[in-house]
């Protein structure tokens, strides 16, 4: 529309017209001549609007569910950051513990046997060197160590040292089939061999074929000369069976090595043999024996005698 003085005027009246419609509307009240078509104007708007409001909502309702789920989300995975970051500091907690007491028991065997150890940490293993059965860790030649030392942890036995490098070395563990060892029995002193059998137990040649043994016996390191590959007194095992070789000059044992070899973690090798051999002074105290069941039969109460007095 253009500006001119008809469209200015048109203007003017068409407000003081609105005005007045209103001052109508609010004077009279409930009985305002505007109610009439104020409810035409609903009857015909209103289901527009409802229709317009319906199409709308679920958009609106749509975008909120968007907005909390994002909000819910990042909740999530902030709790999940959380567990997670608790899970490790447990973890790292029971490690810590767990590698407390491995290590006070590898001190606890040095201090019996009167080893000077130099502690190590497994940090391979496998058949890095051409052997079956080796662990690498992470102490070498810098740290004073050397080829044929003995290796061992709060167990017993674990291996020989094979070869070193600056930083770290590689051990054949005693369950290794080229591991070979002298061992000798707690008490009665018989002399033996001892060979790995991998997973199997060890297998020990008793020097003298008519060596009285028995299931639970156990055995240490005898020792190499100069010390080396073994110092003496190590615990080695316990036998579990008594192999029947009949016409035989030695007698043959199984033992169960002392050592959990799938379990190694923190090791010790001994860089200074003992001033005298320790015997059986580092092996664990004998389990008590296990009450039996069936106790003896206790013995009656001896039945009070008769006294007769005789006649006459």
């Amino acid at each position: 529309m253009r500006d001119t003085r008809e469209s200015r005027l048109l203007l003017i009246l068409l407000v003081a017209v609105a005005f007045a419609l209103i001052t109508v509307d609010i004077r009279g009240g409930d009985d305002s001549p505007m109610n009439g078509p104020r409810t035409a104007a609903a009857s015909v708007f209103g289901p527009v609007e409802n229709g317009v409001s319906g199409m709308v909502k679920p958009l609106a309702d749509g975008l909120h569910s968007l907005r909390d789920s994002g909000s819910q989300g990042d909740r999530i995975r902030t709790l999940e950051q959380q567990n997670e970051l608790l899970k490790q500091q447990l973890s790292s907690s029971d490690l810590v513990k767990g590698r407390d007491t491995e290590l006070a028991k590898l001190l606890g065997e040095a201090g019996a046997g009167q080893y000077t150890i130099k502690a190590a940490q497994v940090t391979a293993i496998g058949a890095s060197q051409n052997f079956s059965w080796t662990i690498t860790i992470d102490v070498g030649g810098n740290d004073g160590i050397q080829r044929d030392m003995t290796v061992i942890n709060g167990e017993g036995l674990v291996g020989r040292v094979t070869t070193v490098a600056p930083t770290s070395s590689t051990v054949l563990l005693a369950v290794d089939p080229r591991f070979t060892v002298g061992t000798r029995m707690e008490g009665s002193g018989e002399i033996g061999f001892g060979t790995g059998e991998g997973d199997a137990p060890m297998r020990v040649e008793l020097l003298n074929g008519q060596a009285g043994v028995k299931v639970g016996d156990r055995l240490v390191t005898f020792g190499s000369q100069n010390d080396k590959p073994f110092v003496p007194g190590v615990p080695v095992g316990t036998i579990t069976q008594i192999v029947n070789t009949p016409g035989e000059l030695t007698r043959t044992v199984l033992v169960q090595p002392f050592v959990s070899f799938t379990k190694l973690d923190l090791v010790g090798v001994v860089v200074q043999p003992p001033a005298t051999d320790p015997r059986y002074a580092v092996l664990p105290p004998k389990p008590a024996p296990t009450p039996t069941n069936n106790p003896s039969p206790s013995t009656p109460p001896a039945t009070p005698s008769a006294h007769v007095k005789k006649k006459g």
